[in-house]
């Protein structure tokens, strides 16, 4: 059965350096799971520094949507997975869906966020079938001011509540404050 550790933490918090450090220690074959998208000079230079900044050796899959369906056939050949990350997944997932979510009904966001529920849902059971070692990075959003527009809230409330969903799941859970890890459950 696959285990799940879950790593959480604000921006710039040392969470994915403390994901790919739990991954090295494993000392197997390693799967990269990326969900960034480069839609902006910002994005590629982030996208650029995480690929220096991992093993050579470790296999990198560019995936955002139905990730899922990847698992198996990932398993084939490594050991150990790390996700980077579910923040980044979520926002793809909600921008798949051409939706002003300024405007939208709750009814339509509603849609979208069970659609994002049911791959994560789909996720997190072929990781439970499998014999990987699987870490998920996500961003902690929870812990600062409401946004003031309608698209950042609605982002929050997903991301938080997939966040819920996941942590539950999991294993083991790190939340990292200021790069130090605390184990918050496990």
């Amino acid at each position: 059965m696959g285990k799940i550790t879950l790593v959480t933490g604000g921006a710039r918090s040392g969470k994915s350096s403390y994901a790919e450090y739990l991954c090295k220690i494993q000392n197997n074959n390693v799967a990269y799971i990326a969900t960034a998208i480069p839609f902006d000079e910002g994005m590629t230079d982030r996208i650029k520094k995480h690929k220096e900044s991992r093993p050579k050796e470790w296999t990198t899959y560019e995936i955002y949507e139905d990730v899922y369906k990847s698992i198996k056939d990932i398993s084939k050949n490594n050991q150990t997975v790390i996700l980077d990350c579910i923040g980044l997944l979520v926002n793809n997932l909600m921008f798949k869906f051409n939706v002003n979510y300024e405007t939208c009904t709750i009814d339509k966001i509603d849609e979208i966020e069970k659609y994002i529920q049911d791959q994560v849902k789909l996720l997190i059971r072929e990781i439970k079938n499998s014999d990987l070692y699987f870490v998920i990075v996500t961003n902690e959003v929870g812990m600062s001011i409401v946004a003031d527009n309608r698209l950042s809230r609605i982002y929050t409330d997903i991301l938080g509540r997939i966040n819920q969903l996941i942590a539950k799941e999991s294993d083991t859970v790190y939340l990292l404050v200021s790069g130090i890890p605390v184990k918050i459950k496990g």
